[in-house]
């Protein structure tokens, strides 16, 4: 289905918002000091990517290209956490805590944080509000277009020298947009920006900076696509499985698959079927029941040329 940022924005905010205001005494109050935080910070979001200042201001003692906001020490003592477009909100229950959490973000150029008088998630909680000053939206509410190329960028070369193999855009969409995301836009970024980025990624991938393009993901094809091609090759193992024989081989389109079939429960009632192609090159998985010559499939992982062979 295709991303509607209104819709998604609609149904996160409303998720979000029970979640901050269910448990309040006056639920009604919550609702409106939730308004204010999304005026004041954009939409709720699940996610944010890697590249965002809520997550490359703070200092990151790991040097690991993507860490959680949980593991940056700036942000020590958040708890019951709700991130917006342009920061976040969280709901420690210690007023001590959330006074040094306060005291620790604003020492950080670029980040700002106060305590909110009104009550969200509990009434015994102590919300503070964390924004990214420097995080500016365009009129649909997403961060504006060359704020969020440049950070992308500076994301994106920032571990080239220690790259191995190059992920492709597929495999790096989550942490590239955010989510809830579709296939290029986000609530964060929209069509404009996540084209661009997406353009930026190949680019890059293009040049070789990064060694050989890793192909995983296969979200580019169709779901019906994606399930012809679990299905054809998971059927195909099972129709060539001998019990007590759980590890065989079989051909299939002139490529050599590699099958493990068990019984999960051992009780004949569901077989666990994974089929491989070369090193990891396609990888497929599912389930079988006898009873009911039912199969049920997971997506499949790997490369897009070798996977559209079973199509």
């Amino acid at each position: 289905m295709e991303f509607r940022h209104p819709i998604a924005a609609a149904e996160t905010n409303a998720s979000y918002r029970e979640y901050l205001t269910k448990g309040l005494n006056d639920p009604e109050g919550g609702y409106a000091t939730f308004e204010e935080v999304v005026a004041r910070l954009g939409n709720a979001v699940k996610n944010y990517p890697d590249w965002h200042p809520i997550l490359t201001t703070p200092p990151n003692k790991s040097g690991r290209n993507f860490v959680s906001i949980g593991e940056l020490d700036t942000y020590k003592g958040i708890d019951h956490t709700v991130f917006f477009v342009r920061g976040f909100v969280t709901c420690p229950y210690s007023e001590k805590v959330a006074n040094k959490l306060v005291d620790s973000v604003n020492k950080i150029t670029w980040l700002h944080a106060d305590r909110l008088e009104a009550p969200l998630y509990s009434d015994s909680a102590f919300p503070v509000l964390v924004e990214a000053v420097e995080v500016e939206l365009e009129a649909d509410g997403t961060i504006r277009s060359r704020d969020a190329l440049i950070w992308h960028t500076e994301e994106m070369l920032k571990f080239a020298h220690d790259a191995q193999v190059a992920e492709t855009w597929w495999n790096l969409r989550t942490n590239i947009l955010g989510s809830p995301h579709g296939s290029r836009s986000s609530l964060l970024v929209n069509q404009h920006t996540g084209g661009h980025m997406r353009k930026i990624v190949e680019t890059l991938n293009n040049s070789g900076m990064y060694g050989p393009v890793k192909e995983w993901s296969l979200d580019m094809l169709s779901e019906k696509k994606r399930k012809t091609i679990s299905e054809t090759l998971v059927r195909t193992a099972v129709d060539n499985w001998k019990k007590g024989k759980d590890k065989f081989e079989f051909e299939l389109r002139d490529e050599i698959c590699k099958a493990e079939v068990r019984d999960t429960w051992d009780d004949g009632y569901e077989l666990s079927v994974r089929v491989t192609i070369g090193d990891l090159d396609l990888s497929a998985n599912g389930f079988y029941y006898p009873e009911k010559d039912k199969l049920q499939t997971l997506d499949p992982n790997g490369k897009r040329k070798l996977a559209e062979k079973f199509l």
